[in-house]
């Protein structure tokens, strides 16, 4: 087992007394007036994820809302035409609304109606944590809004006319960089006054612990599937299995890697290295970025030299963010978890690649993590298995694939 890694514990619950994950990433660190709110939502969290009826209501809306399970395909010609390993794809972008942030969404949603909340406010970035949880919030009748920066409504079209289309509310955040950081802290500042009505959806596995863990509790279904499915192809998990995610924020990839945490399998993180003629990226973990606060959480932190939260470039909305879970932080300082990063270059030709080969079109998130399958899989043995989190469809980013490569591959 991993150095720092408790076996048979859920990597969820790997913190200390303070919340703390390896004593260094996570915690509470917020203003006094988010206190009570944080912990009456931690209490409420404890008692449901444990109740029958709420897990009862959870696999209910996951099987015959989202539609579980996603498939999990072997990438026959991408294989061919690579040579080296065996490559999969757990297509999560064929759940309900295009990616895997509808499990948070819903699990949200369901926490709402249970702790009495009429209304829900949410972040996002590339527009796929706002569609889902405007879906999510249509679907139980909540009252929506989601917080998105300036920058990414224009580049997000699709899933802002989605947002609209299912009569939830868009913010625009003009201040900062007018990104996804910028969308966390102003849906922070809201909930601060609107807590006794309201209900908050972080949408990745950042921000306060309770946070983390709700998001990183739903979206764990994609590899409680994900175990089911290898051993009904291969009979067992294979040798030598490689995970490989996307990483922004880190939700899909806390929840593709946590029912293999006790598995020999390797996971492999990769974060958005940004243009290749730039020094901006989005990639903390991969540029020996310092640990800072950022969103009520220690985590690993882009910062400039005054220690401020710096600024980052990358194509992908989703993955434009300063920081990282605290539970990568974790996996990385326990060597869980590798990490790397691919540039908006490389994504581009592993989205271009991929869509031409096989039926399936990855969003510029997962397309970081096909790069790397594409850089990898022909220095290895074709007894080697690797398998490519697909957690989210290209539409979103038809406007952008356009205008960078002239045509759009459905």
């Amino acid at each position: 087992m991993s150095l720092g890694i408790k076996r048979n514990i859920p990597l969820i619950d790997q913190h200390d007394k303070n919340f703390m994950y390896g004593g260094k990433f996570g915690g509470n660190f917020i203003p006094e007036t988010l206190k009570k709110p944080i912990d009456d939502l931690t209490i409420l969290f404890a008692k449901l994820r444990k109740e029958k009826k709420f897990l009862y209501q959870r696999d209910h809306y996951f099987k015959n809302y989202i539609g579980a399970p996603t498939p999990f395909i072997k990438l026959e010609n991408l294989t061919d035409h690579l040579g080296g390993a065996q490559i999969y794809a757990k297509v999560v972008s064929e759940a309900n609304g295009g990616a895997h942030k509808i499990y948070n969404a819903t699990v949200h949603c369901l926490i709402a109606k249970k702790a009495g909340k009429k209304y829900i406010i949410g972040d996002t970035g590339a527009g796929y944590a706002g569609k889902m949880l405007s879906m999510a919030a249509k679907e139980f009748g909540l009252k929506c809004k989601i917080f998105m920066g300036a920058k990414d409504i224009k580049r997000q079209r699709p899933n802002v006319e989605a947002i609209k289309k299912n009569g939830a509310e868009i913010v625009p955040v003009t201040t900062g960089s007018q990104t996804l950081v910028d969308a966390v802290s102003e849906c922070m500042r809201y909930w601060v006054s609107n807590c006794d009505t309201t209900h908050m959806c972080v949408g990745s596995t950042v921000g306060p612990n309770i946070f983390i863990k709700i998001c990183a509790w739903s979206t764990a279904q994609i590899s409680r599937e994900l175990m089911q499915q290898v051993k009904e192809e291969f009979g067992k998990i294979p040798n030598k299995l490689k995970l490989i995610n996307c990483v922004g924020g880190g939700s899909s990839a806390a929840g593709f890697w946590n029912e293999f945490m006790n598995t020999h399998a390797e996971f492999i993180g990769v974060e958005a290295g940004g243009p290749k003629n730039s020094k901006l990226h989005a990639a903390p973990l991969t540029n020996g970025s310092k640990i800072g606060i950022l969103h009520g959480a220690a985590q690993y932190v882009i910062q400039n030299k005054e220690g401020q939260i710096g600024s980052t470039e990358s194509i992908s909305a989703g993955l434009d963010y300063p920081g990282i879970s605290p539970l990568h932080c974790f996996l990385k300082d326990a060597k869980r978890a590798k990490y790397t990063s691919a540039s908006d270059e490389d994504a581009l030709k592993a989205y271009q690649l991929v869509s031409k080969l096989e039926n399936i079109s990855p969003s510029l998130e997962p397309s970081h993590a096909f790069a790397e399958a594409i850089r990898i899989a022909p220095k290895l043995k074709s007894s080697e298995v690797i398998i490519v989190n697909s957690c989210g469809d290209s539409l979103k980013d038809k406007d952008i694939i356009k205008q960078k490569l002239g045509s759009y591959i459905r």
